[in-house]
């Protein structure tokens, strides 16, 4: 039977504010990408969501961002390498401390927003996560397919886990579309839905322009900032078991 992981961005508030339906995703997904405090979270916000994925059995990943709470980690900057891995590092490391109390550990490293796309062709970039991720330990890397983070991980003995996304347009090389231009977000949960089952059972996506694109993935994203990303979430893992596709943790 075809399997895959869901996952979600979890953790994603600060402070009184909030994002995320922490506690409604935490019962649908089967991996939690916890905000680390550097594009959103606090350490409030991450024992919190720590101890509710504990108690779910939900796989905990750290979600490593540029230091950019102002622009929720969306905005590229050019962070030196050694202060990027140690920042990275940092945010494993923080995160590690409120998993461990709640009985379980930081099980994967996802890198979010700028960050992660710019690691997909910035080889420069990409190497200077792996180092942070190294610092941690030997944890697998969640990134797109065919990306520099995925291959310089996998060459410096770090598991590499390929990642595709049920809400977010394509172009034809198989890389997301840019956040800043029309369409970049698939609004259409019915589209949303087969888009999962697809990638899911197929290894393919329609890209923007109409072309089918191989996106060949172990683990779905299914944002958790999209408005109504919980029925969505629940949506998409009943329609991928009625497709026979088995949702489970890769780690």
């Amino acid at each position: 039977m075809t399997s895959i992981d869901l996952n979600a961005d979890l953790g994603e508030g600060f402070g009184r504010w909030q994002l995320t339906d922490d506690e409604g995703l935490l019962s649908v997904v089967t991996s939690a990408n916890v905000a680390c405090g550097f594009h959103a979270g606090d350490p409030a916000t991450m024992r919190r969501v720590c101890e509710l994925a504990a108690a779910r059995g939900v796989v905990i990943g750290a979600q490593v961002s540029y230091r950019d709470l102002a622009g929720f980690g969306r905005r590229s900057m050019d962070v030196p390498s050694g202060e990027l891995a140690a920042e990275v590092a940092y945010q494993i490391g923080a995160l590690e401390v409120f998993a461990r109390a709640a009985g379980t550990r930081v099980a994967y490293v996802k890198p979010h927003g700028a960050l992660y796309n710019r690691i997909v062709h910035d080889a420069e970039q990409a190497a200077a996560v792996v180092d942070g991720v190294a610092l941690a330990g030997t944890l697998p890397v969640l990134g797109l397919p065919g990306s520099r983070i995925l291959e310089l991980a996998g060459r410096a003995g770090l598991p590499t886990v390929a990642e595709a996304f049920a809400d977010r347009a394509y172009t034809d090389e198989g890389t997301l579309v840019p956040r800043g231009e029309a369409g970049a977000v698939v609004a259409d949960a019915d589209a949303v839905v087969a888009r999962s089952v697809g990638l899911a059972r197929d290894g393919a996506v329609t890209a923007r322009s109409g072309a089918r694109v191989a996106v060949r993935a172990r683990s779905l994203c299914v944002h958790g900032d999209t408005p109504g990303a919980v029925e969505l979430a629940r949506r998409v893992r009943e329609r991928l078991a009625a497709s026979g596709v088995r949702v489970e943790a890769f780690a």
